[in-house]
Parts: structure tokens; C-alpha cells; sequence
């Protein structure tokens, strides 16, 4: 299971919830079948919905095509 405090330890140089997106399509890409959501990003362009945004880059990354 891949969880977002993971990722932001892994990945000390993200400055932007955008970079942060890259990474969690990236992992989903690479095979990650299950995500959670266990701490707010800090970043400060971090949108209100930024779990749908988490969950939704998620999902379409990890679709097969």
C-alpha cells in the first residue's frame, strides 16, 4: 500500500502539490494497487479537494490502457 506520508519522505524535493501529483500517477503507473491518504500535504498551493485530486490522479494513472 502506498501512503502519502511515504512519498513525502521519499521526495524531500517536491515544492508544489502539483510535483506531488506527478509522483502519486508516476507510482500508480509503476504498479501501486492501493493508496492512502494519511496526512495533508504541505505545500501551500494545496487545493481544499486535494484528496479527490490525490485520488482521482490515482485511479486514472493505474487504469490499464
Amino acid at each position: 500500500m502506498l501512503c502519502l506520508s511515504e512519498i513525502l519522505l521519499q521526495h524531500h524535493e517536491l515544492q508544489t502539490f502539483e510535483e506531488l501529483v506527478g509522483v502519486v500517477e508516476s507510482r500508480a503507473r509503476g504498479g501501486e494497487l492501493f493508496f492512502q491518504m494519511d496526512v495533508r500535504p504541505p505545500f501551500p498551493d494545496t487545493p481544499e479537494s486535494w484528496e479527490d485530486r490525490l485520488e482521482a490522479a490515482f485511479a486514472a494513472a493505474g487504469k490499464p490502457r
